[in-house]
């Protein structure tokens, strides 16, 4: 069950590059590759990666210097698509991809935290990758006043923008907590951990605009992967 609504190329490039320079792999000053190059070990065109590299630029995370090159900028407050996701690959990085296991509006279990006015809230299980690699499976419940019903095939990669774009949902501020937990029985046998196996785990709260809980999320990543990052300044 594949979400139809995968970001614009030139966007999955701009969100990979953001994400190499926040984890480091790419520093400050560092002069990239020239674009052809760039292009060709990226495999997307020219054209593609320009856009891509004029989005980065836009938001202030590149110096394009004329008859010289692109210069990266480390900016830690730059708008990101994937700016509330803190998994990355073990070695940094790592472009976020998402596939949609099942959508269901269900009633909240009873020994969840509370959030939201509504007895009921979309159960959303994914299958979270980086570069391609299943990192993550990922249970989120959106509290059920916000949407009647949310298709599958119109959730985008990322769902705050989903939010944003199709429900006028502004997710502000999250809080998380880290462990350890059991991988759950209705993980995929592409995630790589069996049912029952011991896996990092992330509980979420998320606050909209007007700090009201909207979203309850729980995520089981495998350590041998992926990590949790927090980066502070």
């Amino acid at each position: 069950m594949k979400s139809q609504a995968a970001l614009p190329l030139y966007v999955q490039l701009s969100e990979l590059l953001i994400r190499e320079i926040r984890a480091g792999r790419l520093r400050d000053g560092e002069r990239l590759p020239p674009e052809r190059e760039m292009a060709q070990r990226l495999n997307t065109s020219v054209g593609t990666l320009r856009k891509a590299l004029a989005d980065l630029t836009e938001k202030g995370m590149l110096d394009r210097v004329q008859g010289s090159g692109n210069y990266v900028r480390a900016k830690d407050e730059a708008i990101s698509v994937y700016a509330f996701l803190k998994l990355e690959l073990k070695e940094g990085g790592g472009l976020p991809t998402a596939e949609v296991l099942s959508v269901e509006r269900l009633p909240k279990p009873a020994d969840f935290p509370g959030f939201g006015p509504s007895e009921e809230g979309h159960r959303i299980r994914r299958l979270r990758k980086l570069n391609g690699q299943p990192a993550a499976v990922e249970e989120i419940w959106l509290d059920g006043s916000h949407a009647r019903r949310i298709a599958p095939e119109d959730l985008s990669e990322s769902l705050y923008l989903y939010y944003r774009t199709r429900l006028g949902l502004w997710i502000a501020r999250a809080e998380d907590k880290v462990g350890v937990g059991e991988v759950p029985d209705w993980a995929p046998e592409s995630f790589g951990l069996a049912p029952g196996a011991t896996a990092g785990f992330i509980e979420r709260i998320s606050w909209s605009r007007d700090e009201t809980r909207v979203e309850y999320s729980r995520t089981w990543f495998d350590h041998n992967t992926a990590r949790y990052f927090a980066r502070l300044k």
